[in-house]
């Protein structure tokens, strides 16, 4: 068996000089992220490169390639736009990207402070995306229904975050069952990011700036997208978000569902090999719950 490729700045630098010789010789940095998919570094001042870490993100660099330059003119809020397609080559087997950069710095790294403004420009955001002609549209790994996402370790979640007094799991199946009585979506498929938490939002002096990381990017049902009224904001910002998102009380309830079941199950996952994720996670159910 293949030895797993170190994803470093030599790696990039390899990467770089051998497909895009117009850029070698930039200096190379790599930037810190929680994420799970893929690892980013700075190439220069302007560009960015963003390599898929696991299997599973394997596709996600040719679909951003193909569907980001469609979609990116239609929204309100800066996004990545592709400048280079890289493709396997120097022991690293996946295909991966070159984007501008985007200056800011995550949402949780540099919290944003004007929330009130932030709840209408990523509810504007979500709407202008759902808006867009879905036609042809891969399916979002969060577009389904939050069942289909969880697999059935919603249980086992809520069992052992309750064991150790994380969660009140008999608050927390109650409310789950709720979720799992409502209705679900009946409409035709729509563009959903599909990963709006605070680590793929940017922010400049404390105000919302861009949106990134659009590795869930797809088509299906809205209430994916829905989660920054949780993982984001708060009970008194909730509101504009949702108001400028234009979505119905179904769609809110569904939403909510996935950042309770996303934020226990993410939290139970995540808490011992990824401590920033597993925050964000606590704080996005903890939110939820509370609503309940």
């Amino acid at each position: 068996m293949a030895s797993p490729v170190t994803l470093d700045t030599a790696l990039v630098s390899r990467l770089i000089a051998a497909q895009f010789p117009e850029w070698a010789g930039l200096p190379v940095r790599e930037v810190d992220s929680a994420g799970t998919d893929n690892a980013m570094f700075r190439l220069g001042d302007e560009f960015a490169v963003r390599l898929p870490k696991a299997e599973w993100s394997t596709g996600q660099a040719e679909k951003e390639q193909r569907w980001l330059p469609r979609l990116a003119p239609h929204l309100p809020l800066p996004v990545p736009v592709p400048l280079g397609r890289g493709v396997p080559g120097e022991g690293f087997d996946r295909p991966w990207s070159v984007y501008g950069w985007l200056d800011g710095a995550d949402a949780f790294t540099d919290p944003i402070t004007d929330l009130a403004d932030a709840a209408v420009q990523l509810g504007r955001f979500g709407a202008a995306l759902r808006a867009l002609d879905a036609s042809g549209g891969p399916a979002s790994f969060r577009g389904g229904s939050v069942t289909e996402w969880e697999k059935g370790a919603m249980a086992g979640a809520i069992r052992d975050l309750g064991a150790d007094g994380t969660v009140d799991a008999e608050l927390a199946t109650r409310e789950w069952e709720s979720v799992l009585a409502l209705p679900q979506w009946d409409s035709g498929p729509v563009w959903v990011h599909g990963d709006l938490l605070p680590g793929n939002v940017l922010t400049r002096d404390g105000r919302l700036s861009a949106v990134i990381d659009f590795g869930g990017l797809g088509v299906g049902d809205p209430a994916c997208d829905m989660m920054p009224g949780w993982s984001l904001l708060t009970a008194e910002t909730r509101p504009l978000f949702r108001k400028a998102a234009r979505v119905d009380d179904a769609t809110w309830a569904r939403g909510r569902g996935w950042a309770l079941c996303w934020g226990l199950v993410t939290e139970h996952y995540y808490r011992v090999t990824n401590p920033v994720l597993a925050a964000v996670a606590h704080r996005t159910w903890s939110e939820a719950l509370a609503e309940y």
